[in-house]
């Protein structure tokens, strides 16, 4: 239950780390290795899906020097990352009534399933796949996750906040090509997190995503909101979660949600299972039911093994079973 609480409020943005090596007194280093089997049977294919494959690999780096400390993540992910890609880089100065600058490249502070493998409950993402737009805390799944820019923090005992000037990496704000001008302002993001009750995490804000102008690819400007929660009572922990997509010149306003329980049977092994739906067009969506045993080999490896199905409203199903093994050091 420890390591899971632990995984939660890193998700939620309450610590910065869950495992790490100490190096010295200044640099220490954490990480993990997960792989996974899956067998995909979808409805519309003659054919099953069968996978065996190293998902992700990431070393992290922490370094701290008084009141500035910094990380460096190092990331190769099937997503299409490669060996040395940098996931993450940034530093943090903080001051002692409780502010903070972050500047660098990191990932949204929104969303209730974690950046990484390490930090979720089950195996799959809870909307569609690793790209889906609702996905808003895996910086691995594209969409803009992965950004750079500055971000100012506020904690206090019961609550903190971040607001973050960001945009994608490599994104030009302002730039020429063939004469003719574009613009693509800083996107915005305000995130929340309340824990003045007792086993109960609250946690929220939006994402403001500026579209680009002027010159080719253009895009929309898009707002998301998130709202989510997690309560523990002994053994079992209740989370949920509500997003909604507004993109300003789409007939489209799309929303999700998840609701999950996680049930620890004993020190080593829990259970659990997540319903999730999410809106693909206007009228158009989907829904996955997800159930996944877990089972704590040792400390550092974990495995979970899932049983998940897939439904859209035009009547398309896909049903996965996946073995799933983390490393986490």
């Amino acid at each position: 239950m420890k390591n899971k609480l632990l995984a939660l409020l890193a998700a939620f943005g309450l610590v910065a780390t869950v495992h790490a090596v100490e190096i010295n007194e200044n640099i220490s280093i954490n990480g993990f290795i997960d792989g996974a089997w899956t067998n995909t049977d979808d409805n519309g294919a003659n054919n099953d899906d069968n996978d065996l494959d190293i998902d992700e690999v990431e070393l992290n780096f922490i370094v701290n020097a008084g009141s500035v400390s910094g990380e460096i993540h190092i990331d190769d992910n099937d997503d299409g990352g490669n060996l040395g890609n940098i996931e993450q880089a940034h530093f943090s100065y903080s001051l002692e009534n409780g502010l903070s600058i972050t500047v660098g490249r990191f990932g949204s502070a929104l969303g209730f399933e974690g950046q990484d493998p390490a930090g979720l409950y089950t195996y799959s993402r809870a909307y569609d796949d690793g790209t889906s737009i609702y996905n808003i805390g895996n910086i691995d799944g594209g969409n803009g996750q992965q950004v750079e820019g500055l971000s100012l923090g506020y904690s206090a005992d019961a609550f903190s906040i971040a607001v973050s000037a960001v945009n994608g990496v490599g994104t030009e704000e302002e730039g020429t090509v063939g004469g003719v001008g574009f613009e693509d302002d800083l996107n915005v993001e305000i995130a929340l997190t309340y824990t003045g009750i007792e086993n109960l995490v609250l946690g929220g804000g939006m994402h403001s995503t500026s579209g680009r102008t002027g010159v080719a690819p253009l895009s929309n400007d898009v707002d998301i909101t998130n709202l989510h929660a997690a309560y523990t009572m002994d053994k079992l922990m209740l989370g949920g979660e509500y997003i909604n997509v507004d993109e300003d010149t789409a007939a489209d306003d799309l929303s999700a949600y998840l609701i999950l329980a996680d049930y620890d049977i004993n020190d080593k092994m829990g259970i659990a299972v997540r319903y999730s739906e999410w809106e693909t067009a206007a009228n158009a969506e989907s829904d996955r039911i997800t159930v996944a045993p877990n089972y704590a080999i040792t400390d550092s490896l974990g495995a979970i093994l899932e049983y998940s199905s897939a439904e859209d409203n035009a009547g398309n199903e896909e049903d996965t079973l996946a073995l799933e093994l983390t490393f986490t050091f």
